[in-house]
């Protein structure tokens, strides 16, 4: 772990930083982000509200990381794509959705948040430049995996999710997975059972 650590990772003040990174449509004050807090007290979990620019949210997730020092980060579809480009991190990504882009696609126009924003905002316009940027990101999502990379990353999946399924993709690049019993979103067993503690595991 030398050489995460020295690349600008790792705990401060004995305790764990965590880092969850929510999905489309959806906001840092996210339920999973909460029951994450909940069930980790003694954890410092930082879960921001995205950019909707897919640059602009990754330029924020590595400020975060490095500022924050960041033992493990936890993503969700988008978030899982996202979640991967921190390199040099532990990461737990949670039924990732690779090709966001073509989710933009279907729902051009202004799309509703599911949960309220810091900033008060409940609606976000999604254009043809936003899916470009997305797909120019997920073109090059999987570049430069080293063995350690690889290493540091569990992909988990539930057994029913009928909204995404990038299980093949992600055994492409990674072999590490693990399963819950549900479906793309995860809910508090889930949390409590799988989450928590390769969050445990991992950071």
């Amino acid at each position: 772990m030398k050489e995460i650590r020295d690349a600008g990772f790792g705990r401060l003040d004995g305790k764990r930083n965590v880092l969850y990174v929510h999905g489309f449509r959806s906001a840092g004050k996210s339920g999973t982000s909460q029951t994450i807090r909940r069930l980790m007290p003694e954890a410092n979990v930082f879960s921001p509200d995205l950019p909707v620019d897919a640059d602009e949210a990754v330029a924020l997730l590595r400020k975060i990381g490095e500022k924050e020092k960041i033992d493990v980060v936890v993503g969700t579809s988008m978030g899982g794509m996202l979640a991967q480009k921190l390199r040099g991190v532990p990461k737990i990504l949670v039924n990732p959705s690779f090709h966001v882009s073509r989710t933009f696609r279907k729902n051009m126009g202004r799309v509703s948040y599911f949960k309220p924003r810091e900033d008060g905002a409940t609606e976000f316009e999604i254009t043809t430049e936003t899916a470009d940027g997305y797909e120019r990101l997920e073109k090059s999502q999987f570049d430069g995996l080293t063995p350690e990379e690889r290493e540091i990353t569990i992909g988990v999946f539930g057994t029913n999710d009928d909204t995404v399924d990038c299980r093949d993709e992600f055994m492409e690049h990674y072999d590490k997975m693990m399963y819950f019993d549900g479906g793309h979103r995860l809910d508090e067993k889930a949390i409590e059972e799988v989450i928590v503690p390769a969050i445990l595991t991992m950071a």
